[in-house]
């Protein structure tokens, strides 16, 4: 272990320490104290989430700052890791600890999320808002990232967002399609256990949205501080300044970039997934 991770991980344990003399007064847990997991599928808030999850802290002996990120594919490289890696980083995972994840919905790790060990949210968002966020990300944003060479050599924005949409097939990198991307996720929305949030809902609703959260983390986790403070913790950790990735916040963007074109391309390709997911009724739209 390099000497820069020595010190990320003595500072984690501290916080910990800290947290937990800070709260010792609180009863654990039935089940022992568990770990808060913030599901996301990838531009669609994820720090976001995180932020709502590590407010927690204010109120209980949860982690100051995220345990660690996974992701299914690697920034850099693109590669993909395997399910036996997905399962590993979720037993390296502790009680009271914070962690954010880019995470299919495989069968080891449903049986695996689904226990007393876990609060999981799944958080996702309008897929064409999704497309249209990955071109700015990866043009202008993240120039390390795997494809940002490819799409800063395409001549602009549409031909750029018509790749986001159908993914790249000549690429040895994978990269397919806005419902190929999605479909590993798909799982979790039939997860009882998992709380489903609409990124839009965060944005427009955030207040009853919230409450959802709060809700779900009460079913495990038995409080006394008054609801009300314990909201205006949640509320108050909120600040996408922060994000790393943070651009616009805002909803129902595609509307100003897809032409009909667009369209037309994204209908084909993603199929029912709007009305899976519970953006359109139908696919007139």
């Amino acid at each position: 272990m390099s000497l820069k991770s020595s010190l990320r991980s003595l500072l984690y344990q501290t916080e910990k320490l800290s947290q937990r003399l800070r709260f010792l007064s609180l009863s654990v847990p039935q089940d022992g104290w568990p770990i808060l997991l913030g599901i996301s599928f990838p531009k669609s808030g994820t720090h976001l989430l995180d932020q709502i999850l590590l407010g927690f802290n204010r109120v209980a002996p949860f982690s100051r700052r995220l345990r660690s990120f996974y992701a299914e594919y690697e920034g850099e490289s693109g590669h993909k890791r395997t399910p036996e890696q997905a399962l590993a980083w979720l037993e390296s995972l502790r009680p009271r600890d914070v962690a954010s994840a880019h995470l299919f919905a495989r069968p080891g790790v449903l049986a695996r999320v689904n226990t007393p060990s876990y609060i999981p949210y799944f958080i996702f968002r309008d897929p064409r808002d999704v497309v249209v966020s990955h071109v700015f990300y990866v043009t202008e944003m993240e120039r390390r990232h795997v494809h940002h060479d490819y799409y800063a050599s395409l001549p602009d924005f549409d031909t750029r967002l018509k790749v986001s949409i159908l993914g790249r097939l000549d690429s040895a990198v994978e990269f397919p399609d806005i419902a190929a991307r999605f479909a590993p996720y798909l799982g979790w929305l039939d997860q009882p256990s998992v709380i489903k949030i609409h990124f839009e809902d965060l944005i427009n609703d955030r207040i009853a949205t919230l409450n959802r959260i709060l809700d779900h983390f009460l079913t495990r986790v038995p409080l006394h501080t008054p609801r009300q403070l314990i909201l205006e913790a949640l509320e108050a950790s909120i600040n996408p300044w922060r994000s790393p990735t943070f651009r616009s916040g805002k909803t129902g963007e595609w509307k100003r970039h897809f032409t009909a074109e667009h369209k037309k391309i994204f209908k084909d390709a993603a199929g029912d997934l709007l009305v899976r997911l519970g953006y359109e009724k139908d696919k007139d739209w």
